[in-house]
């Protein structure tokens, strides 16, 4: 499985991400939010690898100081094979989002199994994104888009940095406004 370190949206973002999955929810469509947990939340993946240590928390604590930071979630983007996508949103890559993304890649070094993929998380050619739904086929893709509005940006901030344990199931907070 994979392990990843991921930004969380403030409150109100993340509130309107959770109504965009729930239109396509409630249209029939998959949804990034069909698996209701106390974890599965709006972010935007930062880190990914097969294994991501504890040691890569504290080494990443002291970048609470930099939160919140301000982001904006813009057009609907489109990643994978024509006939199964993954519908996301682009959030917008300020140079203090890129940086805090720089760092951490290189904070965490030490502590996981394996460097990141070079496509969508490795630094110089990362995408940050918030993911609003995966496997769509074409149909879906063409209803998805006229059910939830993906056009109006969402100007927020990101409050927090977590490290998801897939294996485990769980989530730490590693940084970000209490």
């Amino acid at each position: 499985m994979m392990h990843s370190i991921e930004l969380l949206l403030d409150e109100r973002s993340d509130a309107t991400v959770r109504t965009h999955w729930s239109q396509l929810t409630d249209a029939g469509l998959p949804s990034a939010g069909r698996h209701l947990t106390p974890t599965n939340r709006p972010h935007v993946t930062v880190l990914v690898s097969s294994r991501i240590r504890a040691e890569a928390d504290a080494a990443c604590a002291h970048l609470s100081m930099r939160f919140p930071i301000p982001m904006t979630i813009g057009a609907p983007i489109l990643f994978g094979r024509p006939e199964r996508v993954i519908l996301a949103r682009l959030v917008v890559p300020t140079a203090e989002l890129l940086d805090l993304h720089a760092e951490v890649v290189d904070l965490s070094a030490d502590h996981i199994a394996d460097a990141p993929p070079p496509l969508h998380t490795a630094p110089g050619s990362w995408t940050p994104h918030v993911t609003i739904a995966r496997r769509l086929d074409p149909e879906q893709l063409t209803r998805a888009l006229d059910v939830a509005d993906l056009q109006t940006p969402i100007d927020g901030r990101f409050v927090a940095l977590r490290r998801w344990d897939s294996d485990a199931r769980t989530e730490t907070r590693i940084a970000g406004v209490r």
